[in-house]
């Protein structure tokens, strides 16, 4: 198999009810040595593409619309092309449509230039993710699970062929994922994680959106001590 997954680790601040909270974000790469998939962009666009080096990059996969995984969103599609028919499709959960214009919403109010803002308030991804959708990058298929919970259009990504179920924020080594600490709808989110978990092999690699890897067997063990957690800090 020709396929890899390379990761990237950023940091930086992110806007959770008002409250700033650091976070580590994880970006993973997914494909060859002639393109990529880019999963969940993060802080940091020039420490990303300097990993896709002279890769294409085939498409930008948003396990969430929070903006910590919007930030960069467009430099890492774009990739250095100038003319926007080259960029990758950016690819998001409709289920998040709200905090995607959200977020380019305020950055276009910080525009002076009208015709910038204007761009700013139209831009829309390109692909809306769907369950069971699934793209192919090298020998490698990713499909598309809808985790709602974390955020109301979450997803997970599990690839048989890599072994590897990248959960985004909805799981993180440990505990269900959250920003901050703080949890949009917990109940939702454990269930999505029962449901995600529950067929997968035990000894499936788990790779988050925020901190280490773990497995499937480790986490579907701790799931039922989940449910008191909202009140605590991530």
């Amino acid at each position: 198999m020709d396929a890899r997954i390379d990761q990237v680790v950023t940091s930086g601040t992110t806007a959770v009810e008002d409250t700033e909270h650091d976070v580590e974000n994880n970006t993973y790469l997914v494909g060859d040595d002639d393109e990529v998939i880019v999963i969940d962009p993060g802080f940091d666009a020039e420490a990303v593409l300097k990993a896709v080096g002279d890769r294409e990059v085939m498409a930008v996969i948003l396990t969430d619309g929070n903006e910590h995984h919007l930030a960069t969103a467009l430099e890492v599609a774009a990739a250095g092309e100038e003319d926007e028919d080259d960029w990758a499709p950016i690819a998001l959960h409709r289920s998040d449509r709200l905090l995607w214009r959200d977020y380019f919403g305020r950055l276009a109010k910080s525009e002076e230039d009208e015709d910038d803002a204007k761009a700013l308030r139209s831009v829309e991804p390109d692909i809306w993710l769907e369950d069971g959708g699934v793209f192919e990058i090298a020998d490698a298929q990713l499909e598309i699970v809808h985790t709602p919970g974390h955020t109301p259009g979450s997803v997970s990504v599990i690839s048989e062929q890599l072994g590897v179920l990248f959960s985004g924020d909805t799981l993180h080594r440990g505990r269900p994922g959250s920003v901050g600490g703080v949890f949009d709808d917990l109940r939702k989110q454990l269930n999505s994680i029962g449901a995600l978990l529950t067929p997968l092999p035990k000894d499936l690699r788990v790779l988050p959106g925020q901190g280490e890897e773990t497995t499937v067997g480790e986490e579907d063990a701790r799931w039922d001590t989940w449910g008191a957690l909202g009140g605590e800090d991530d």
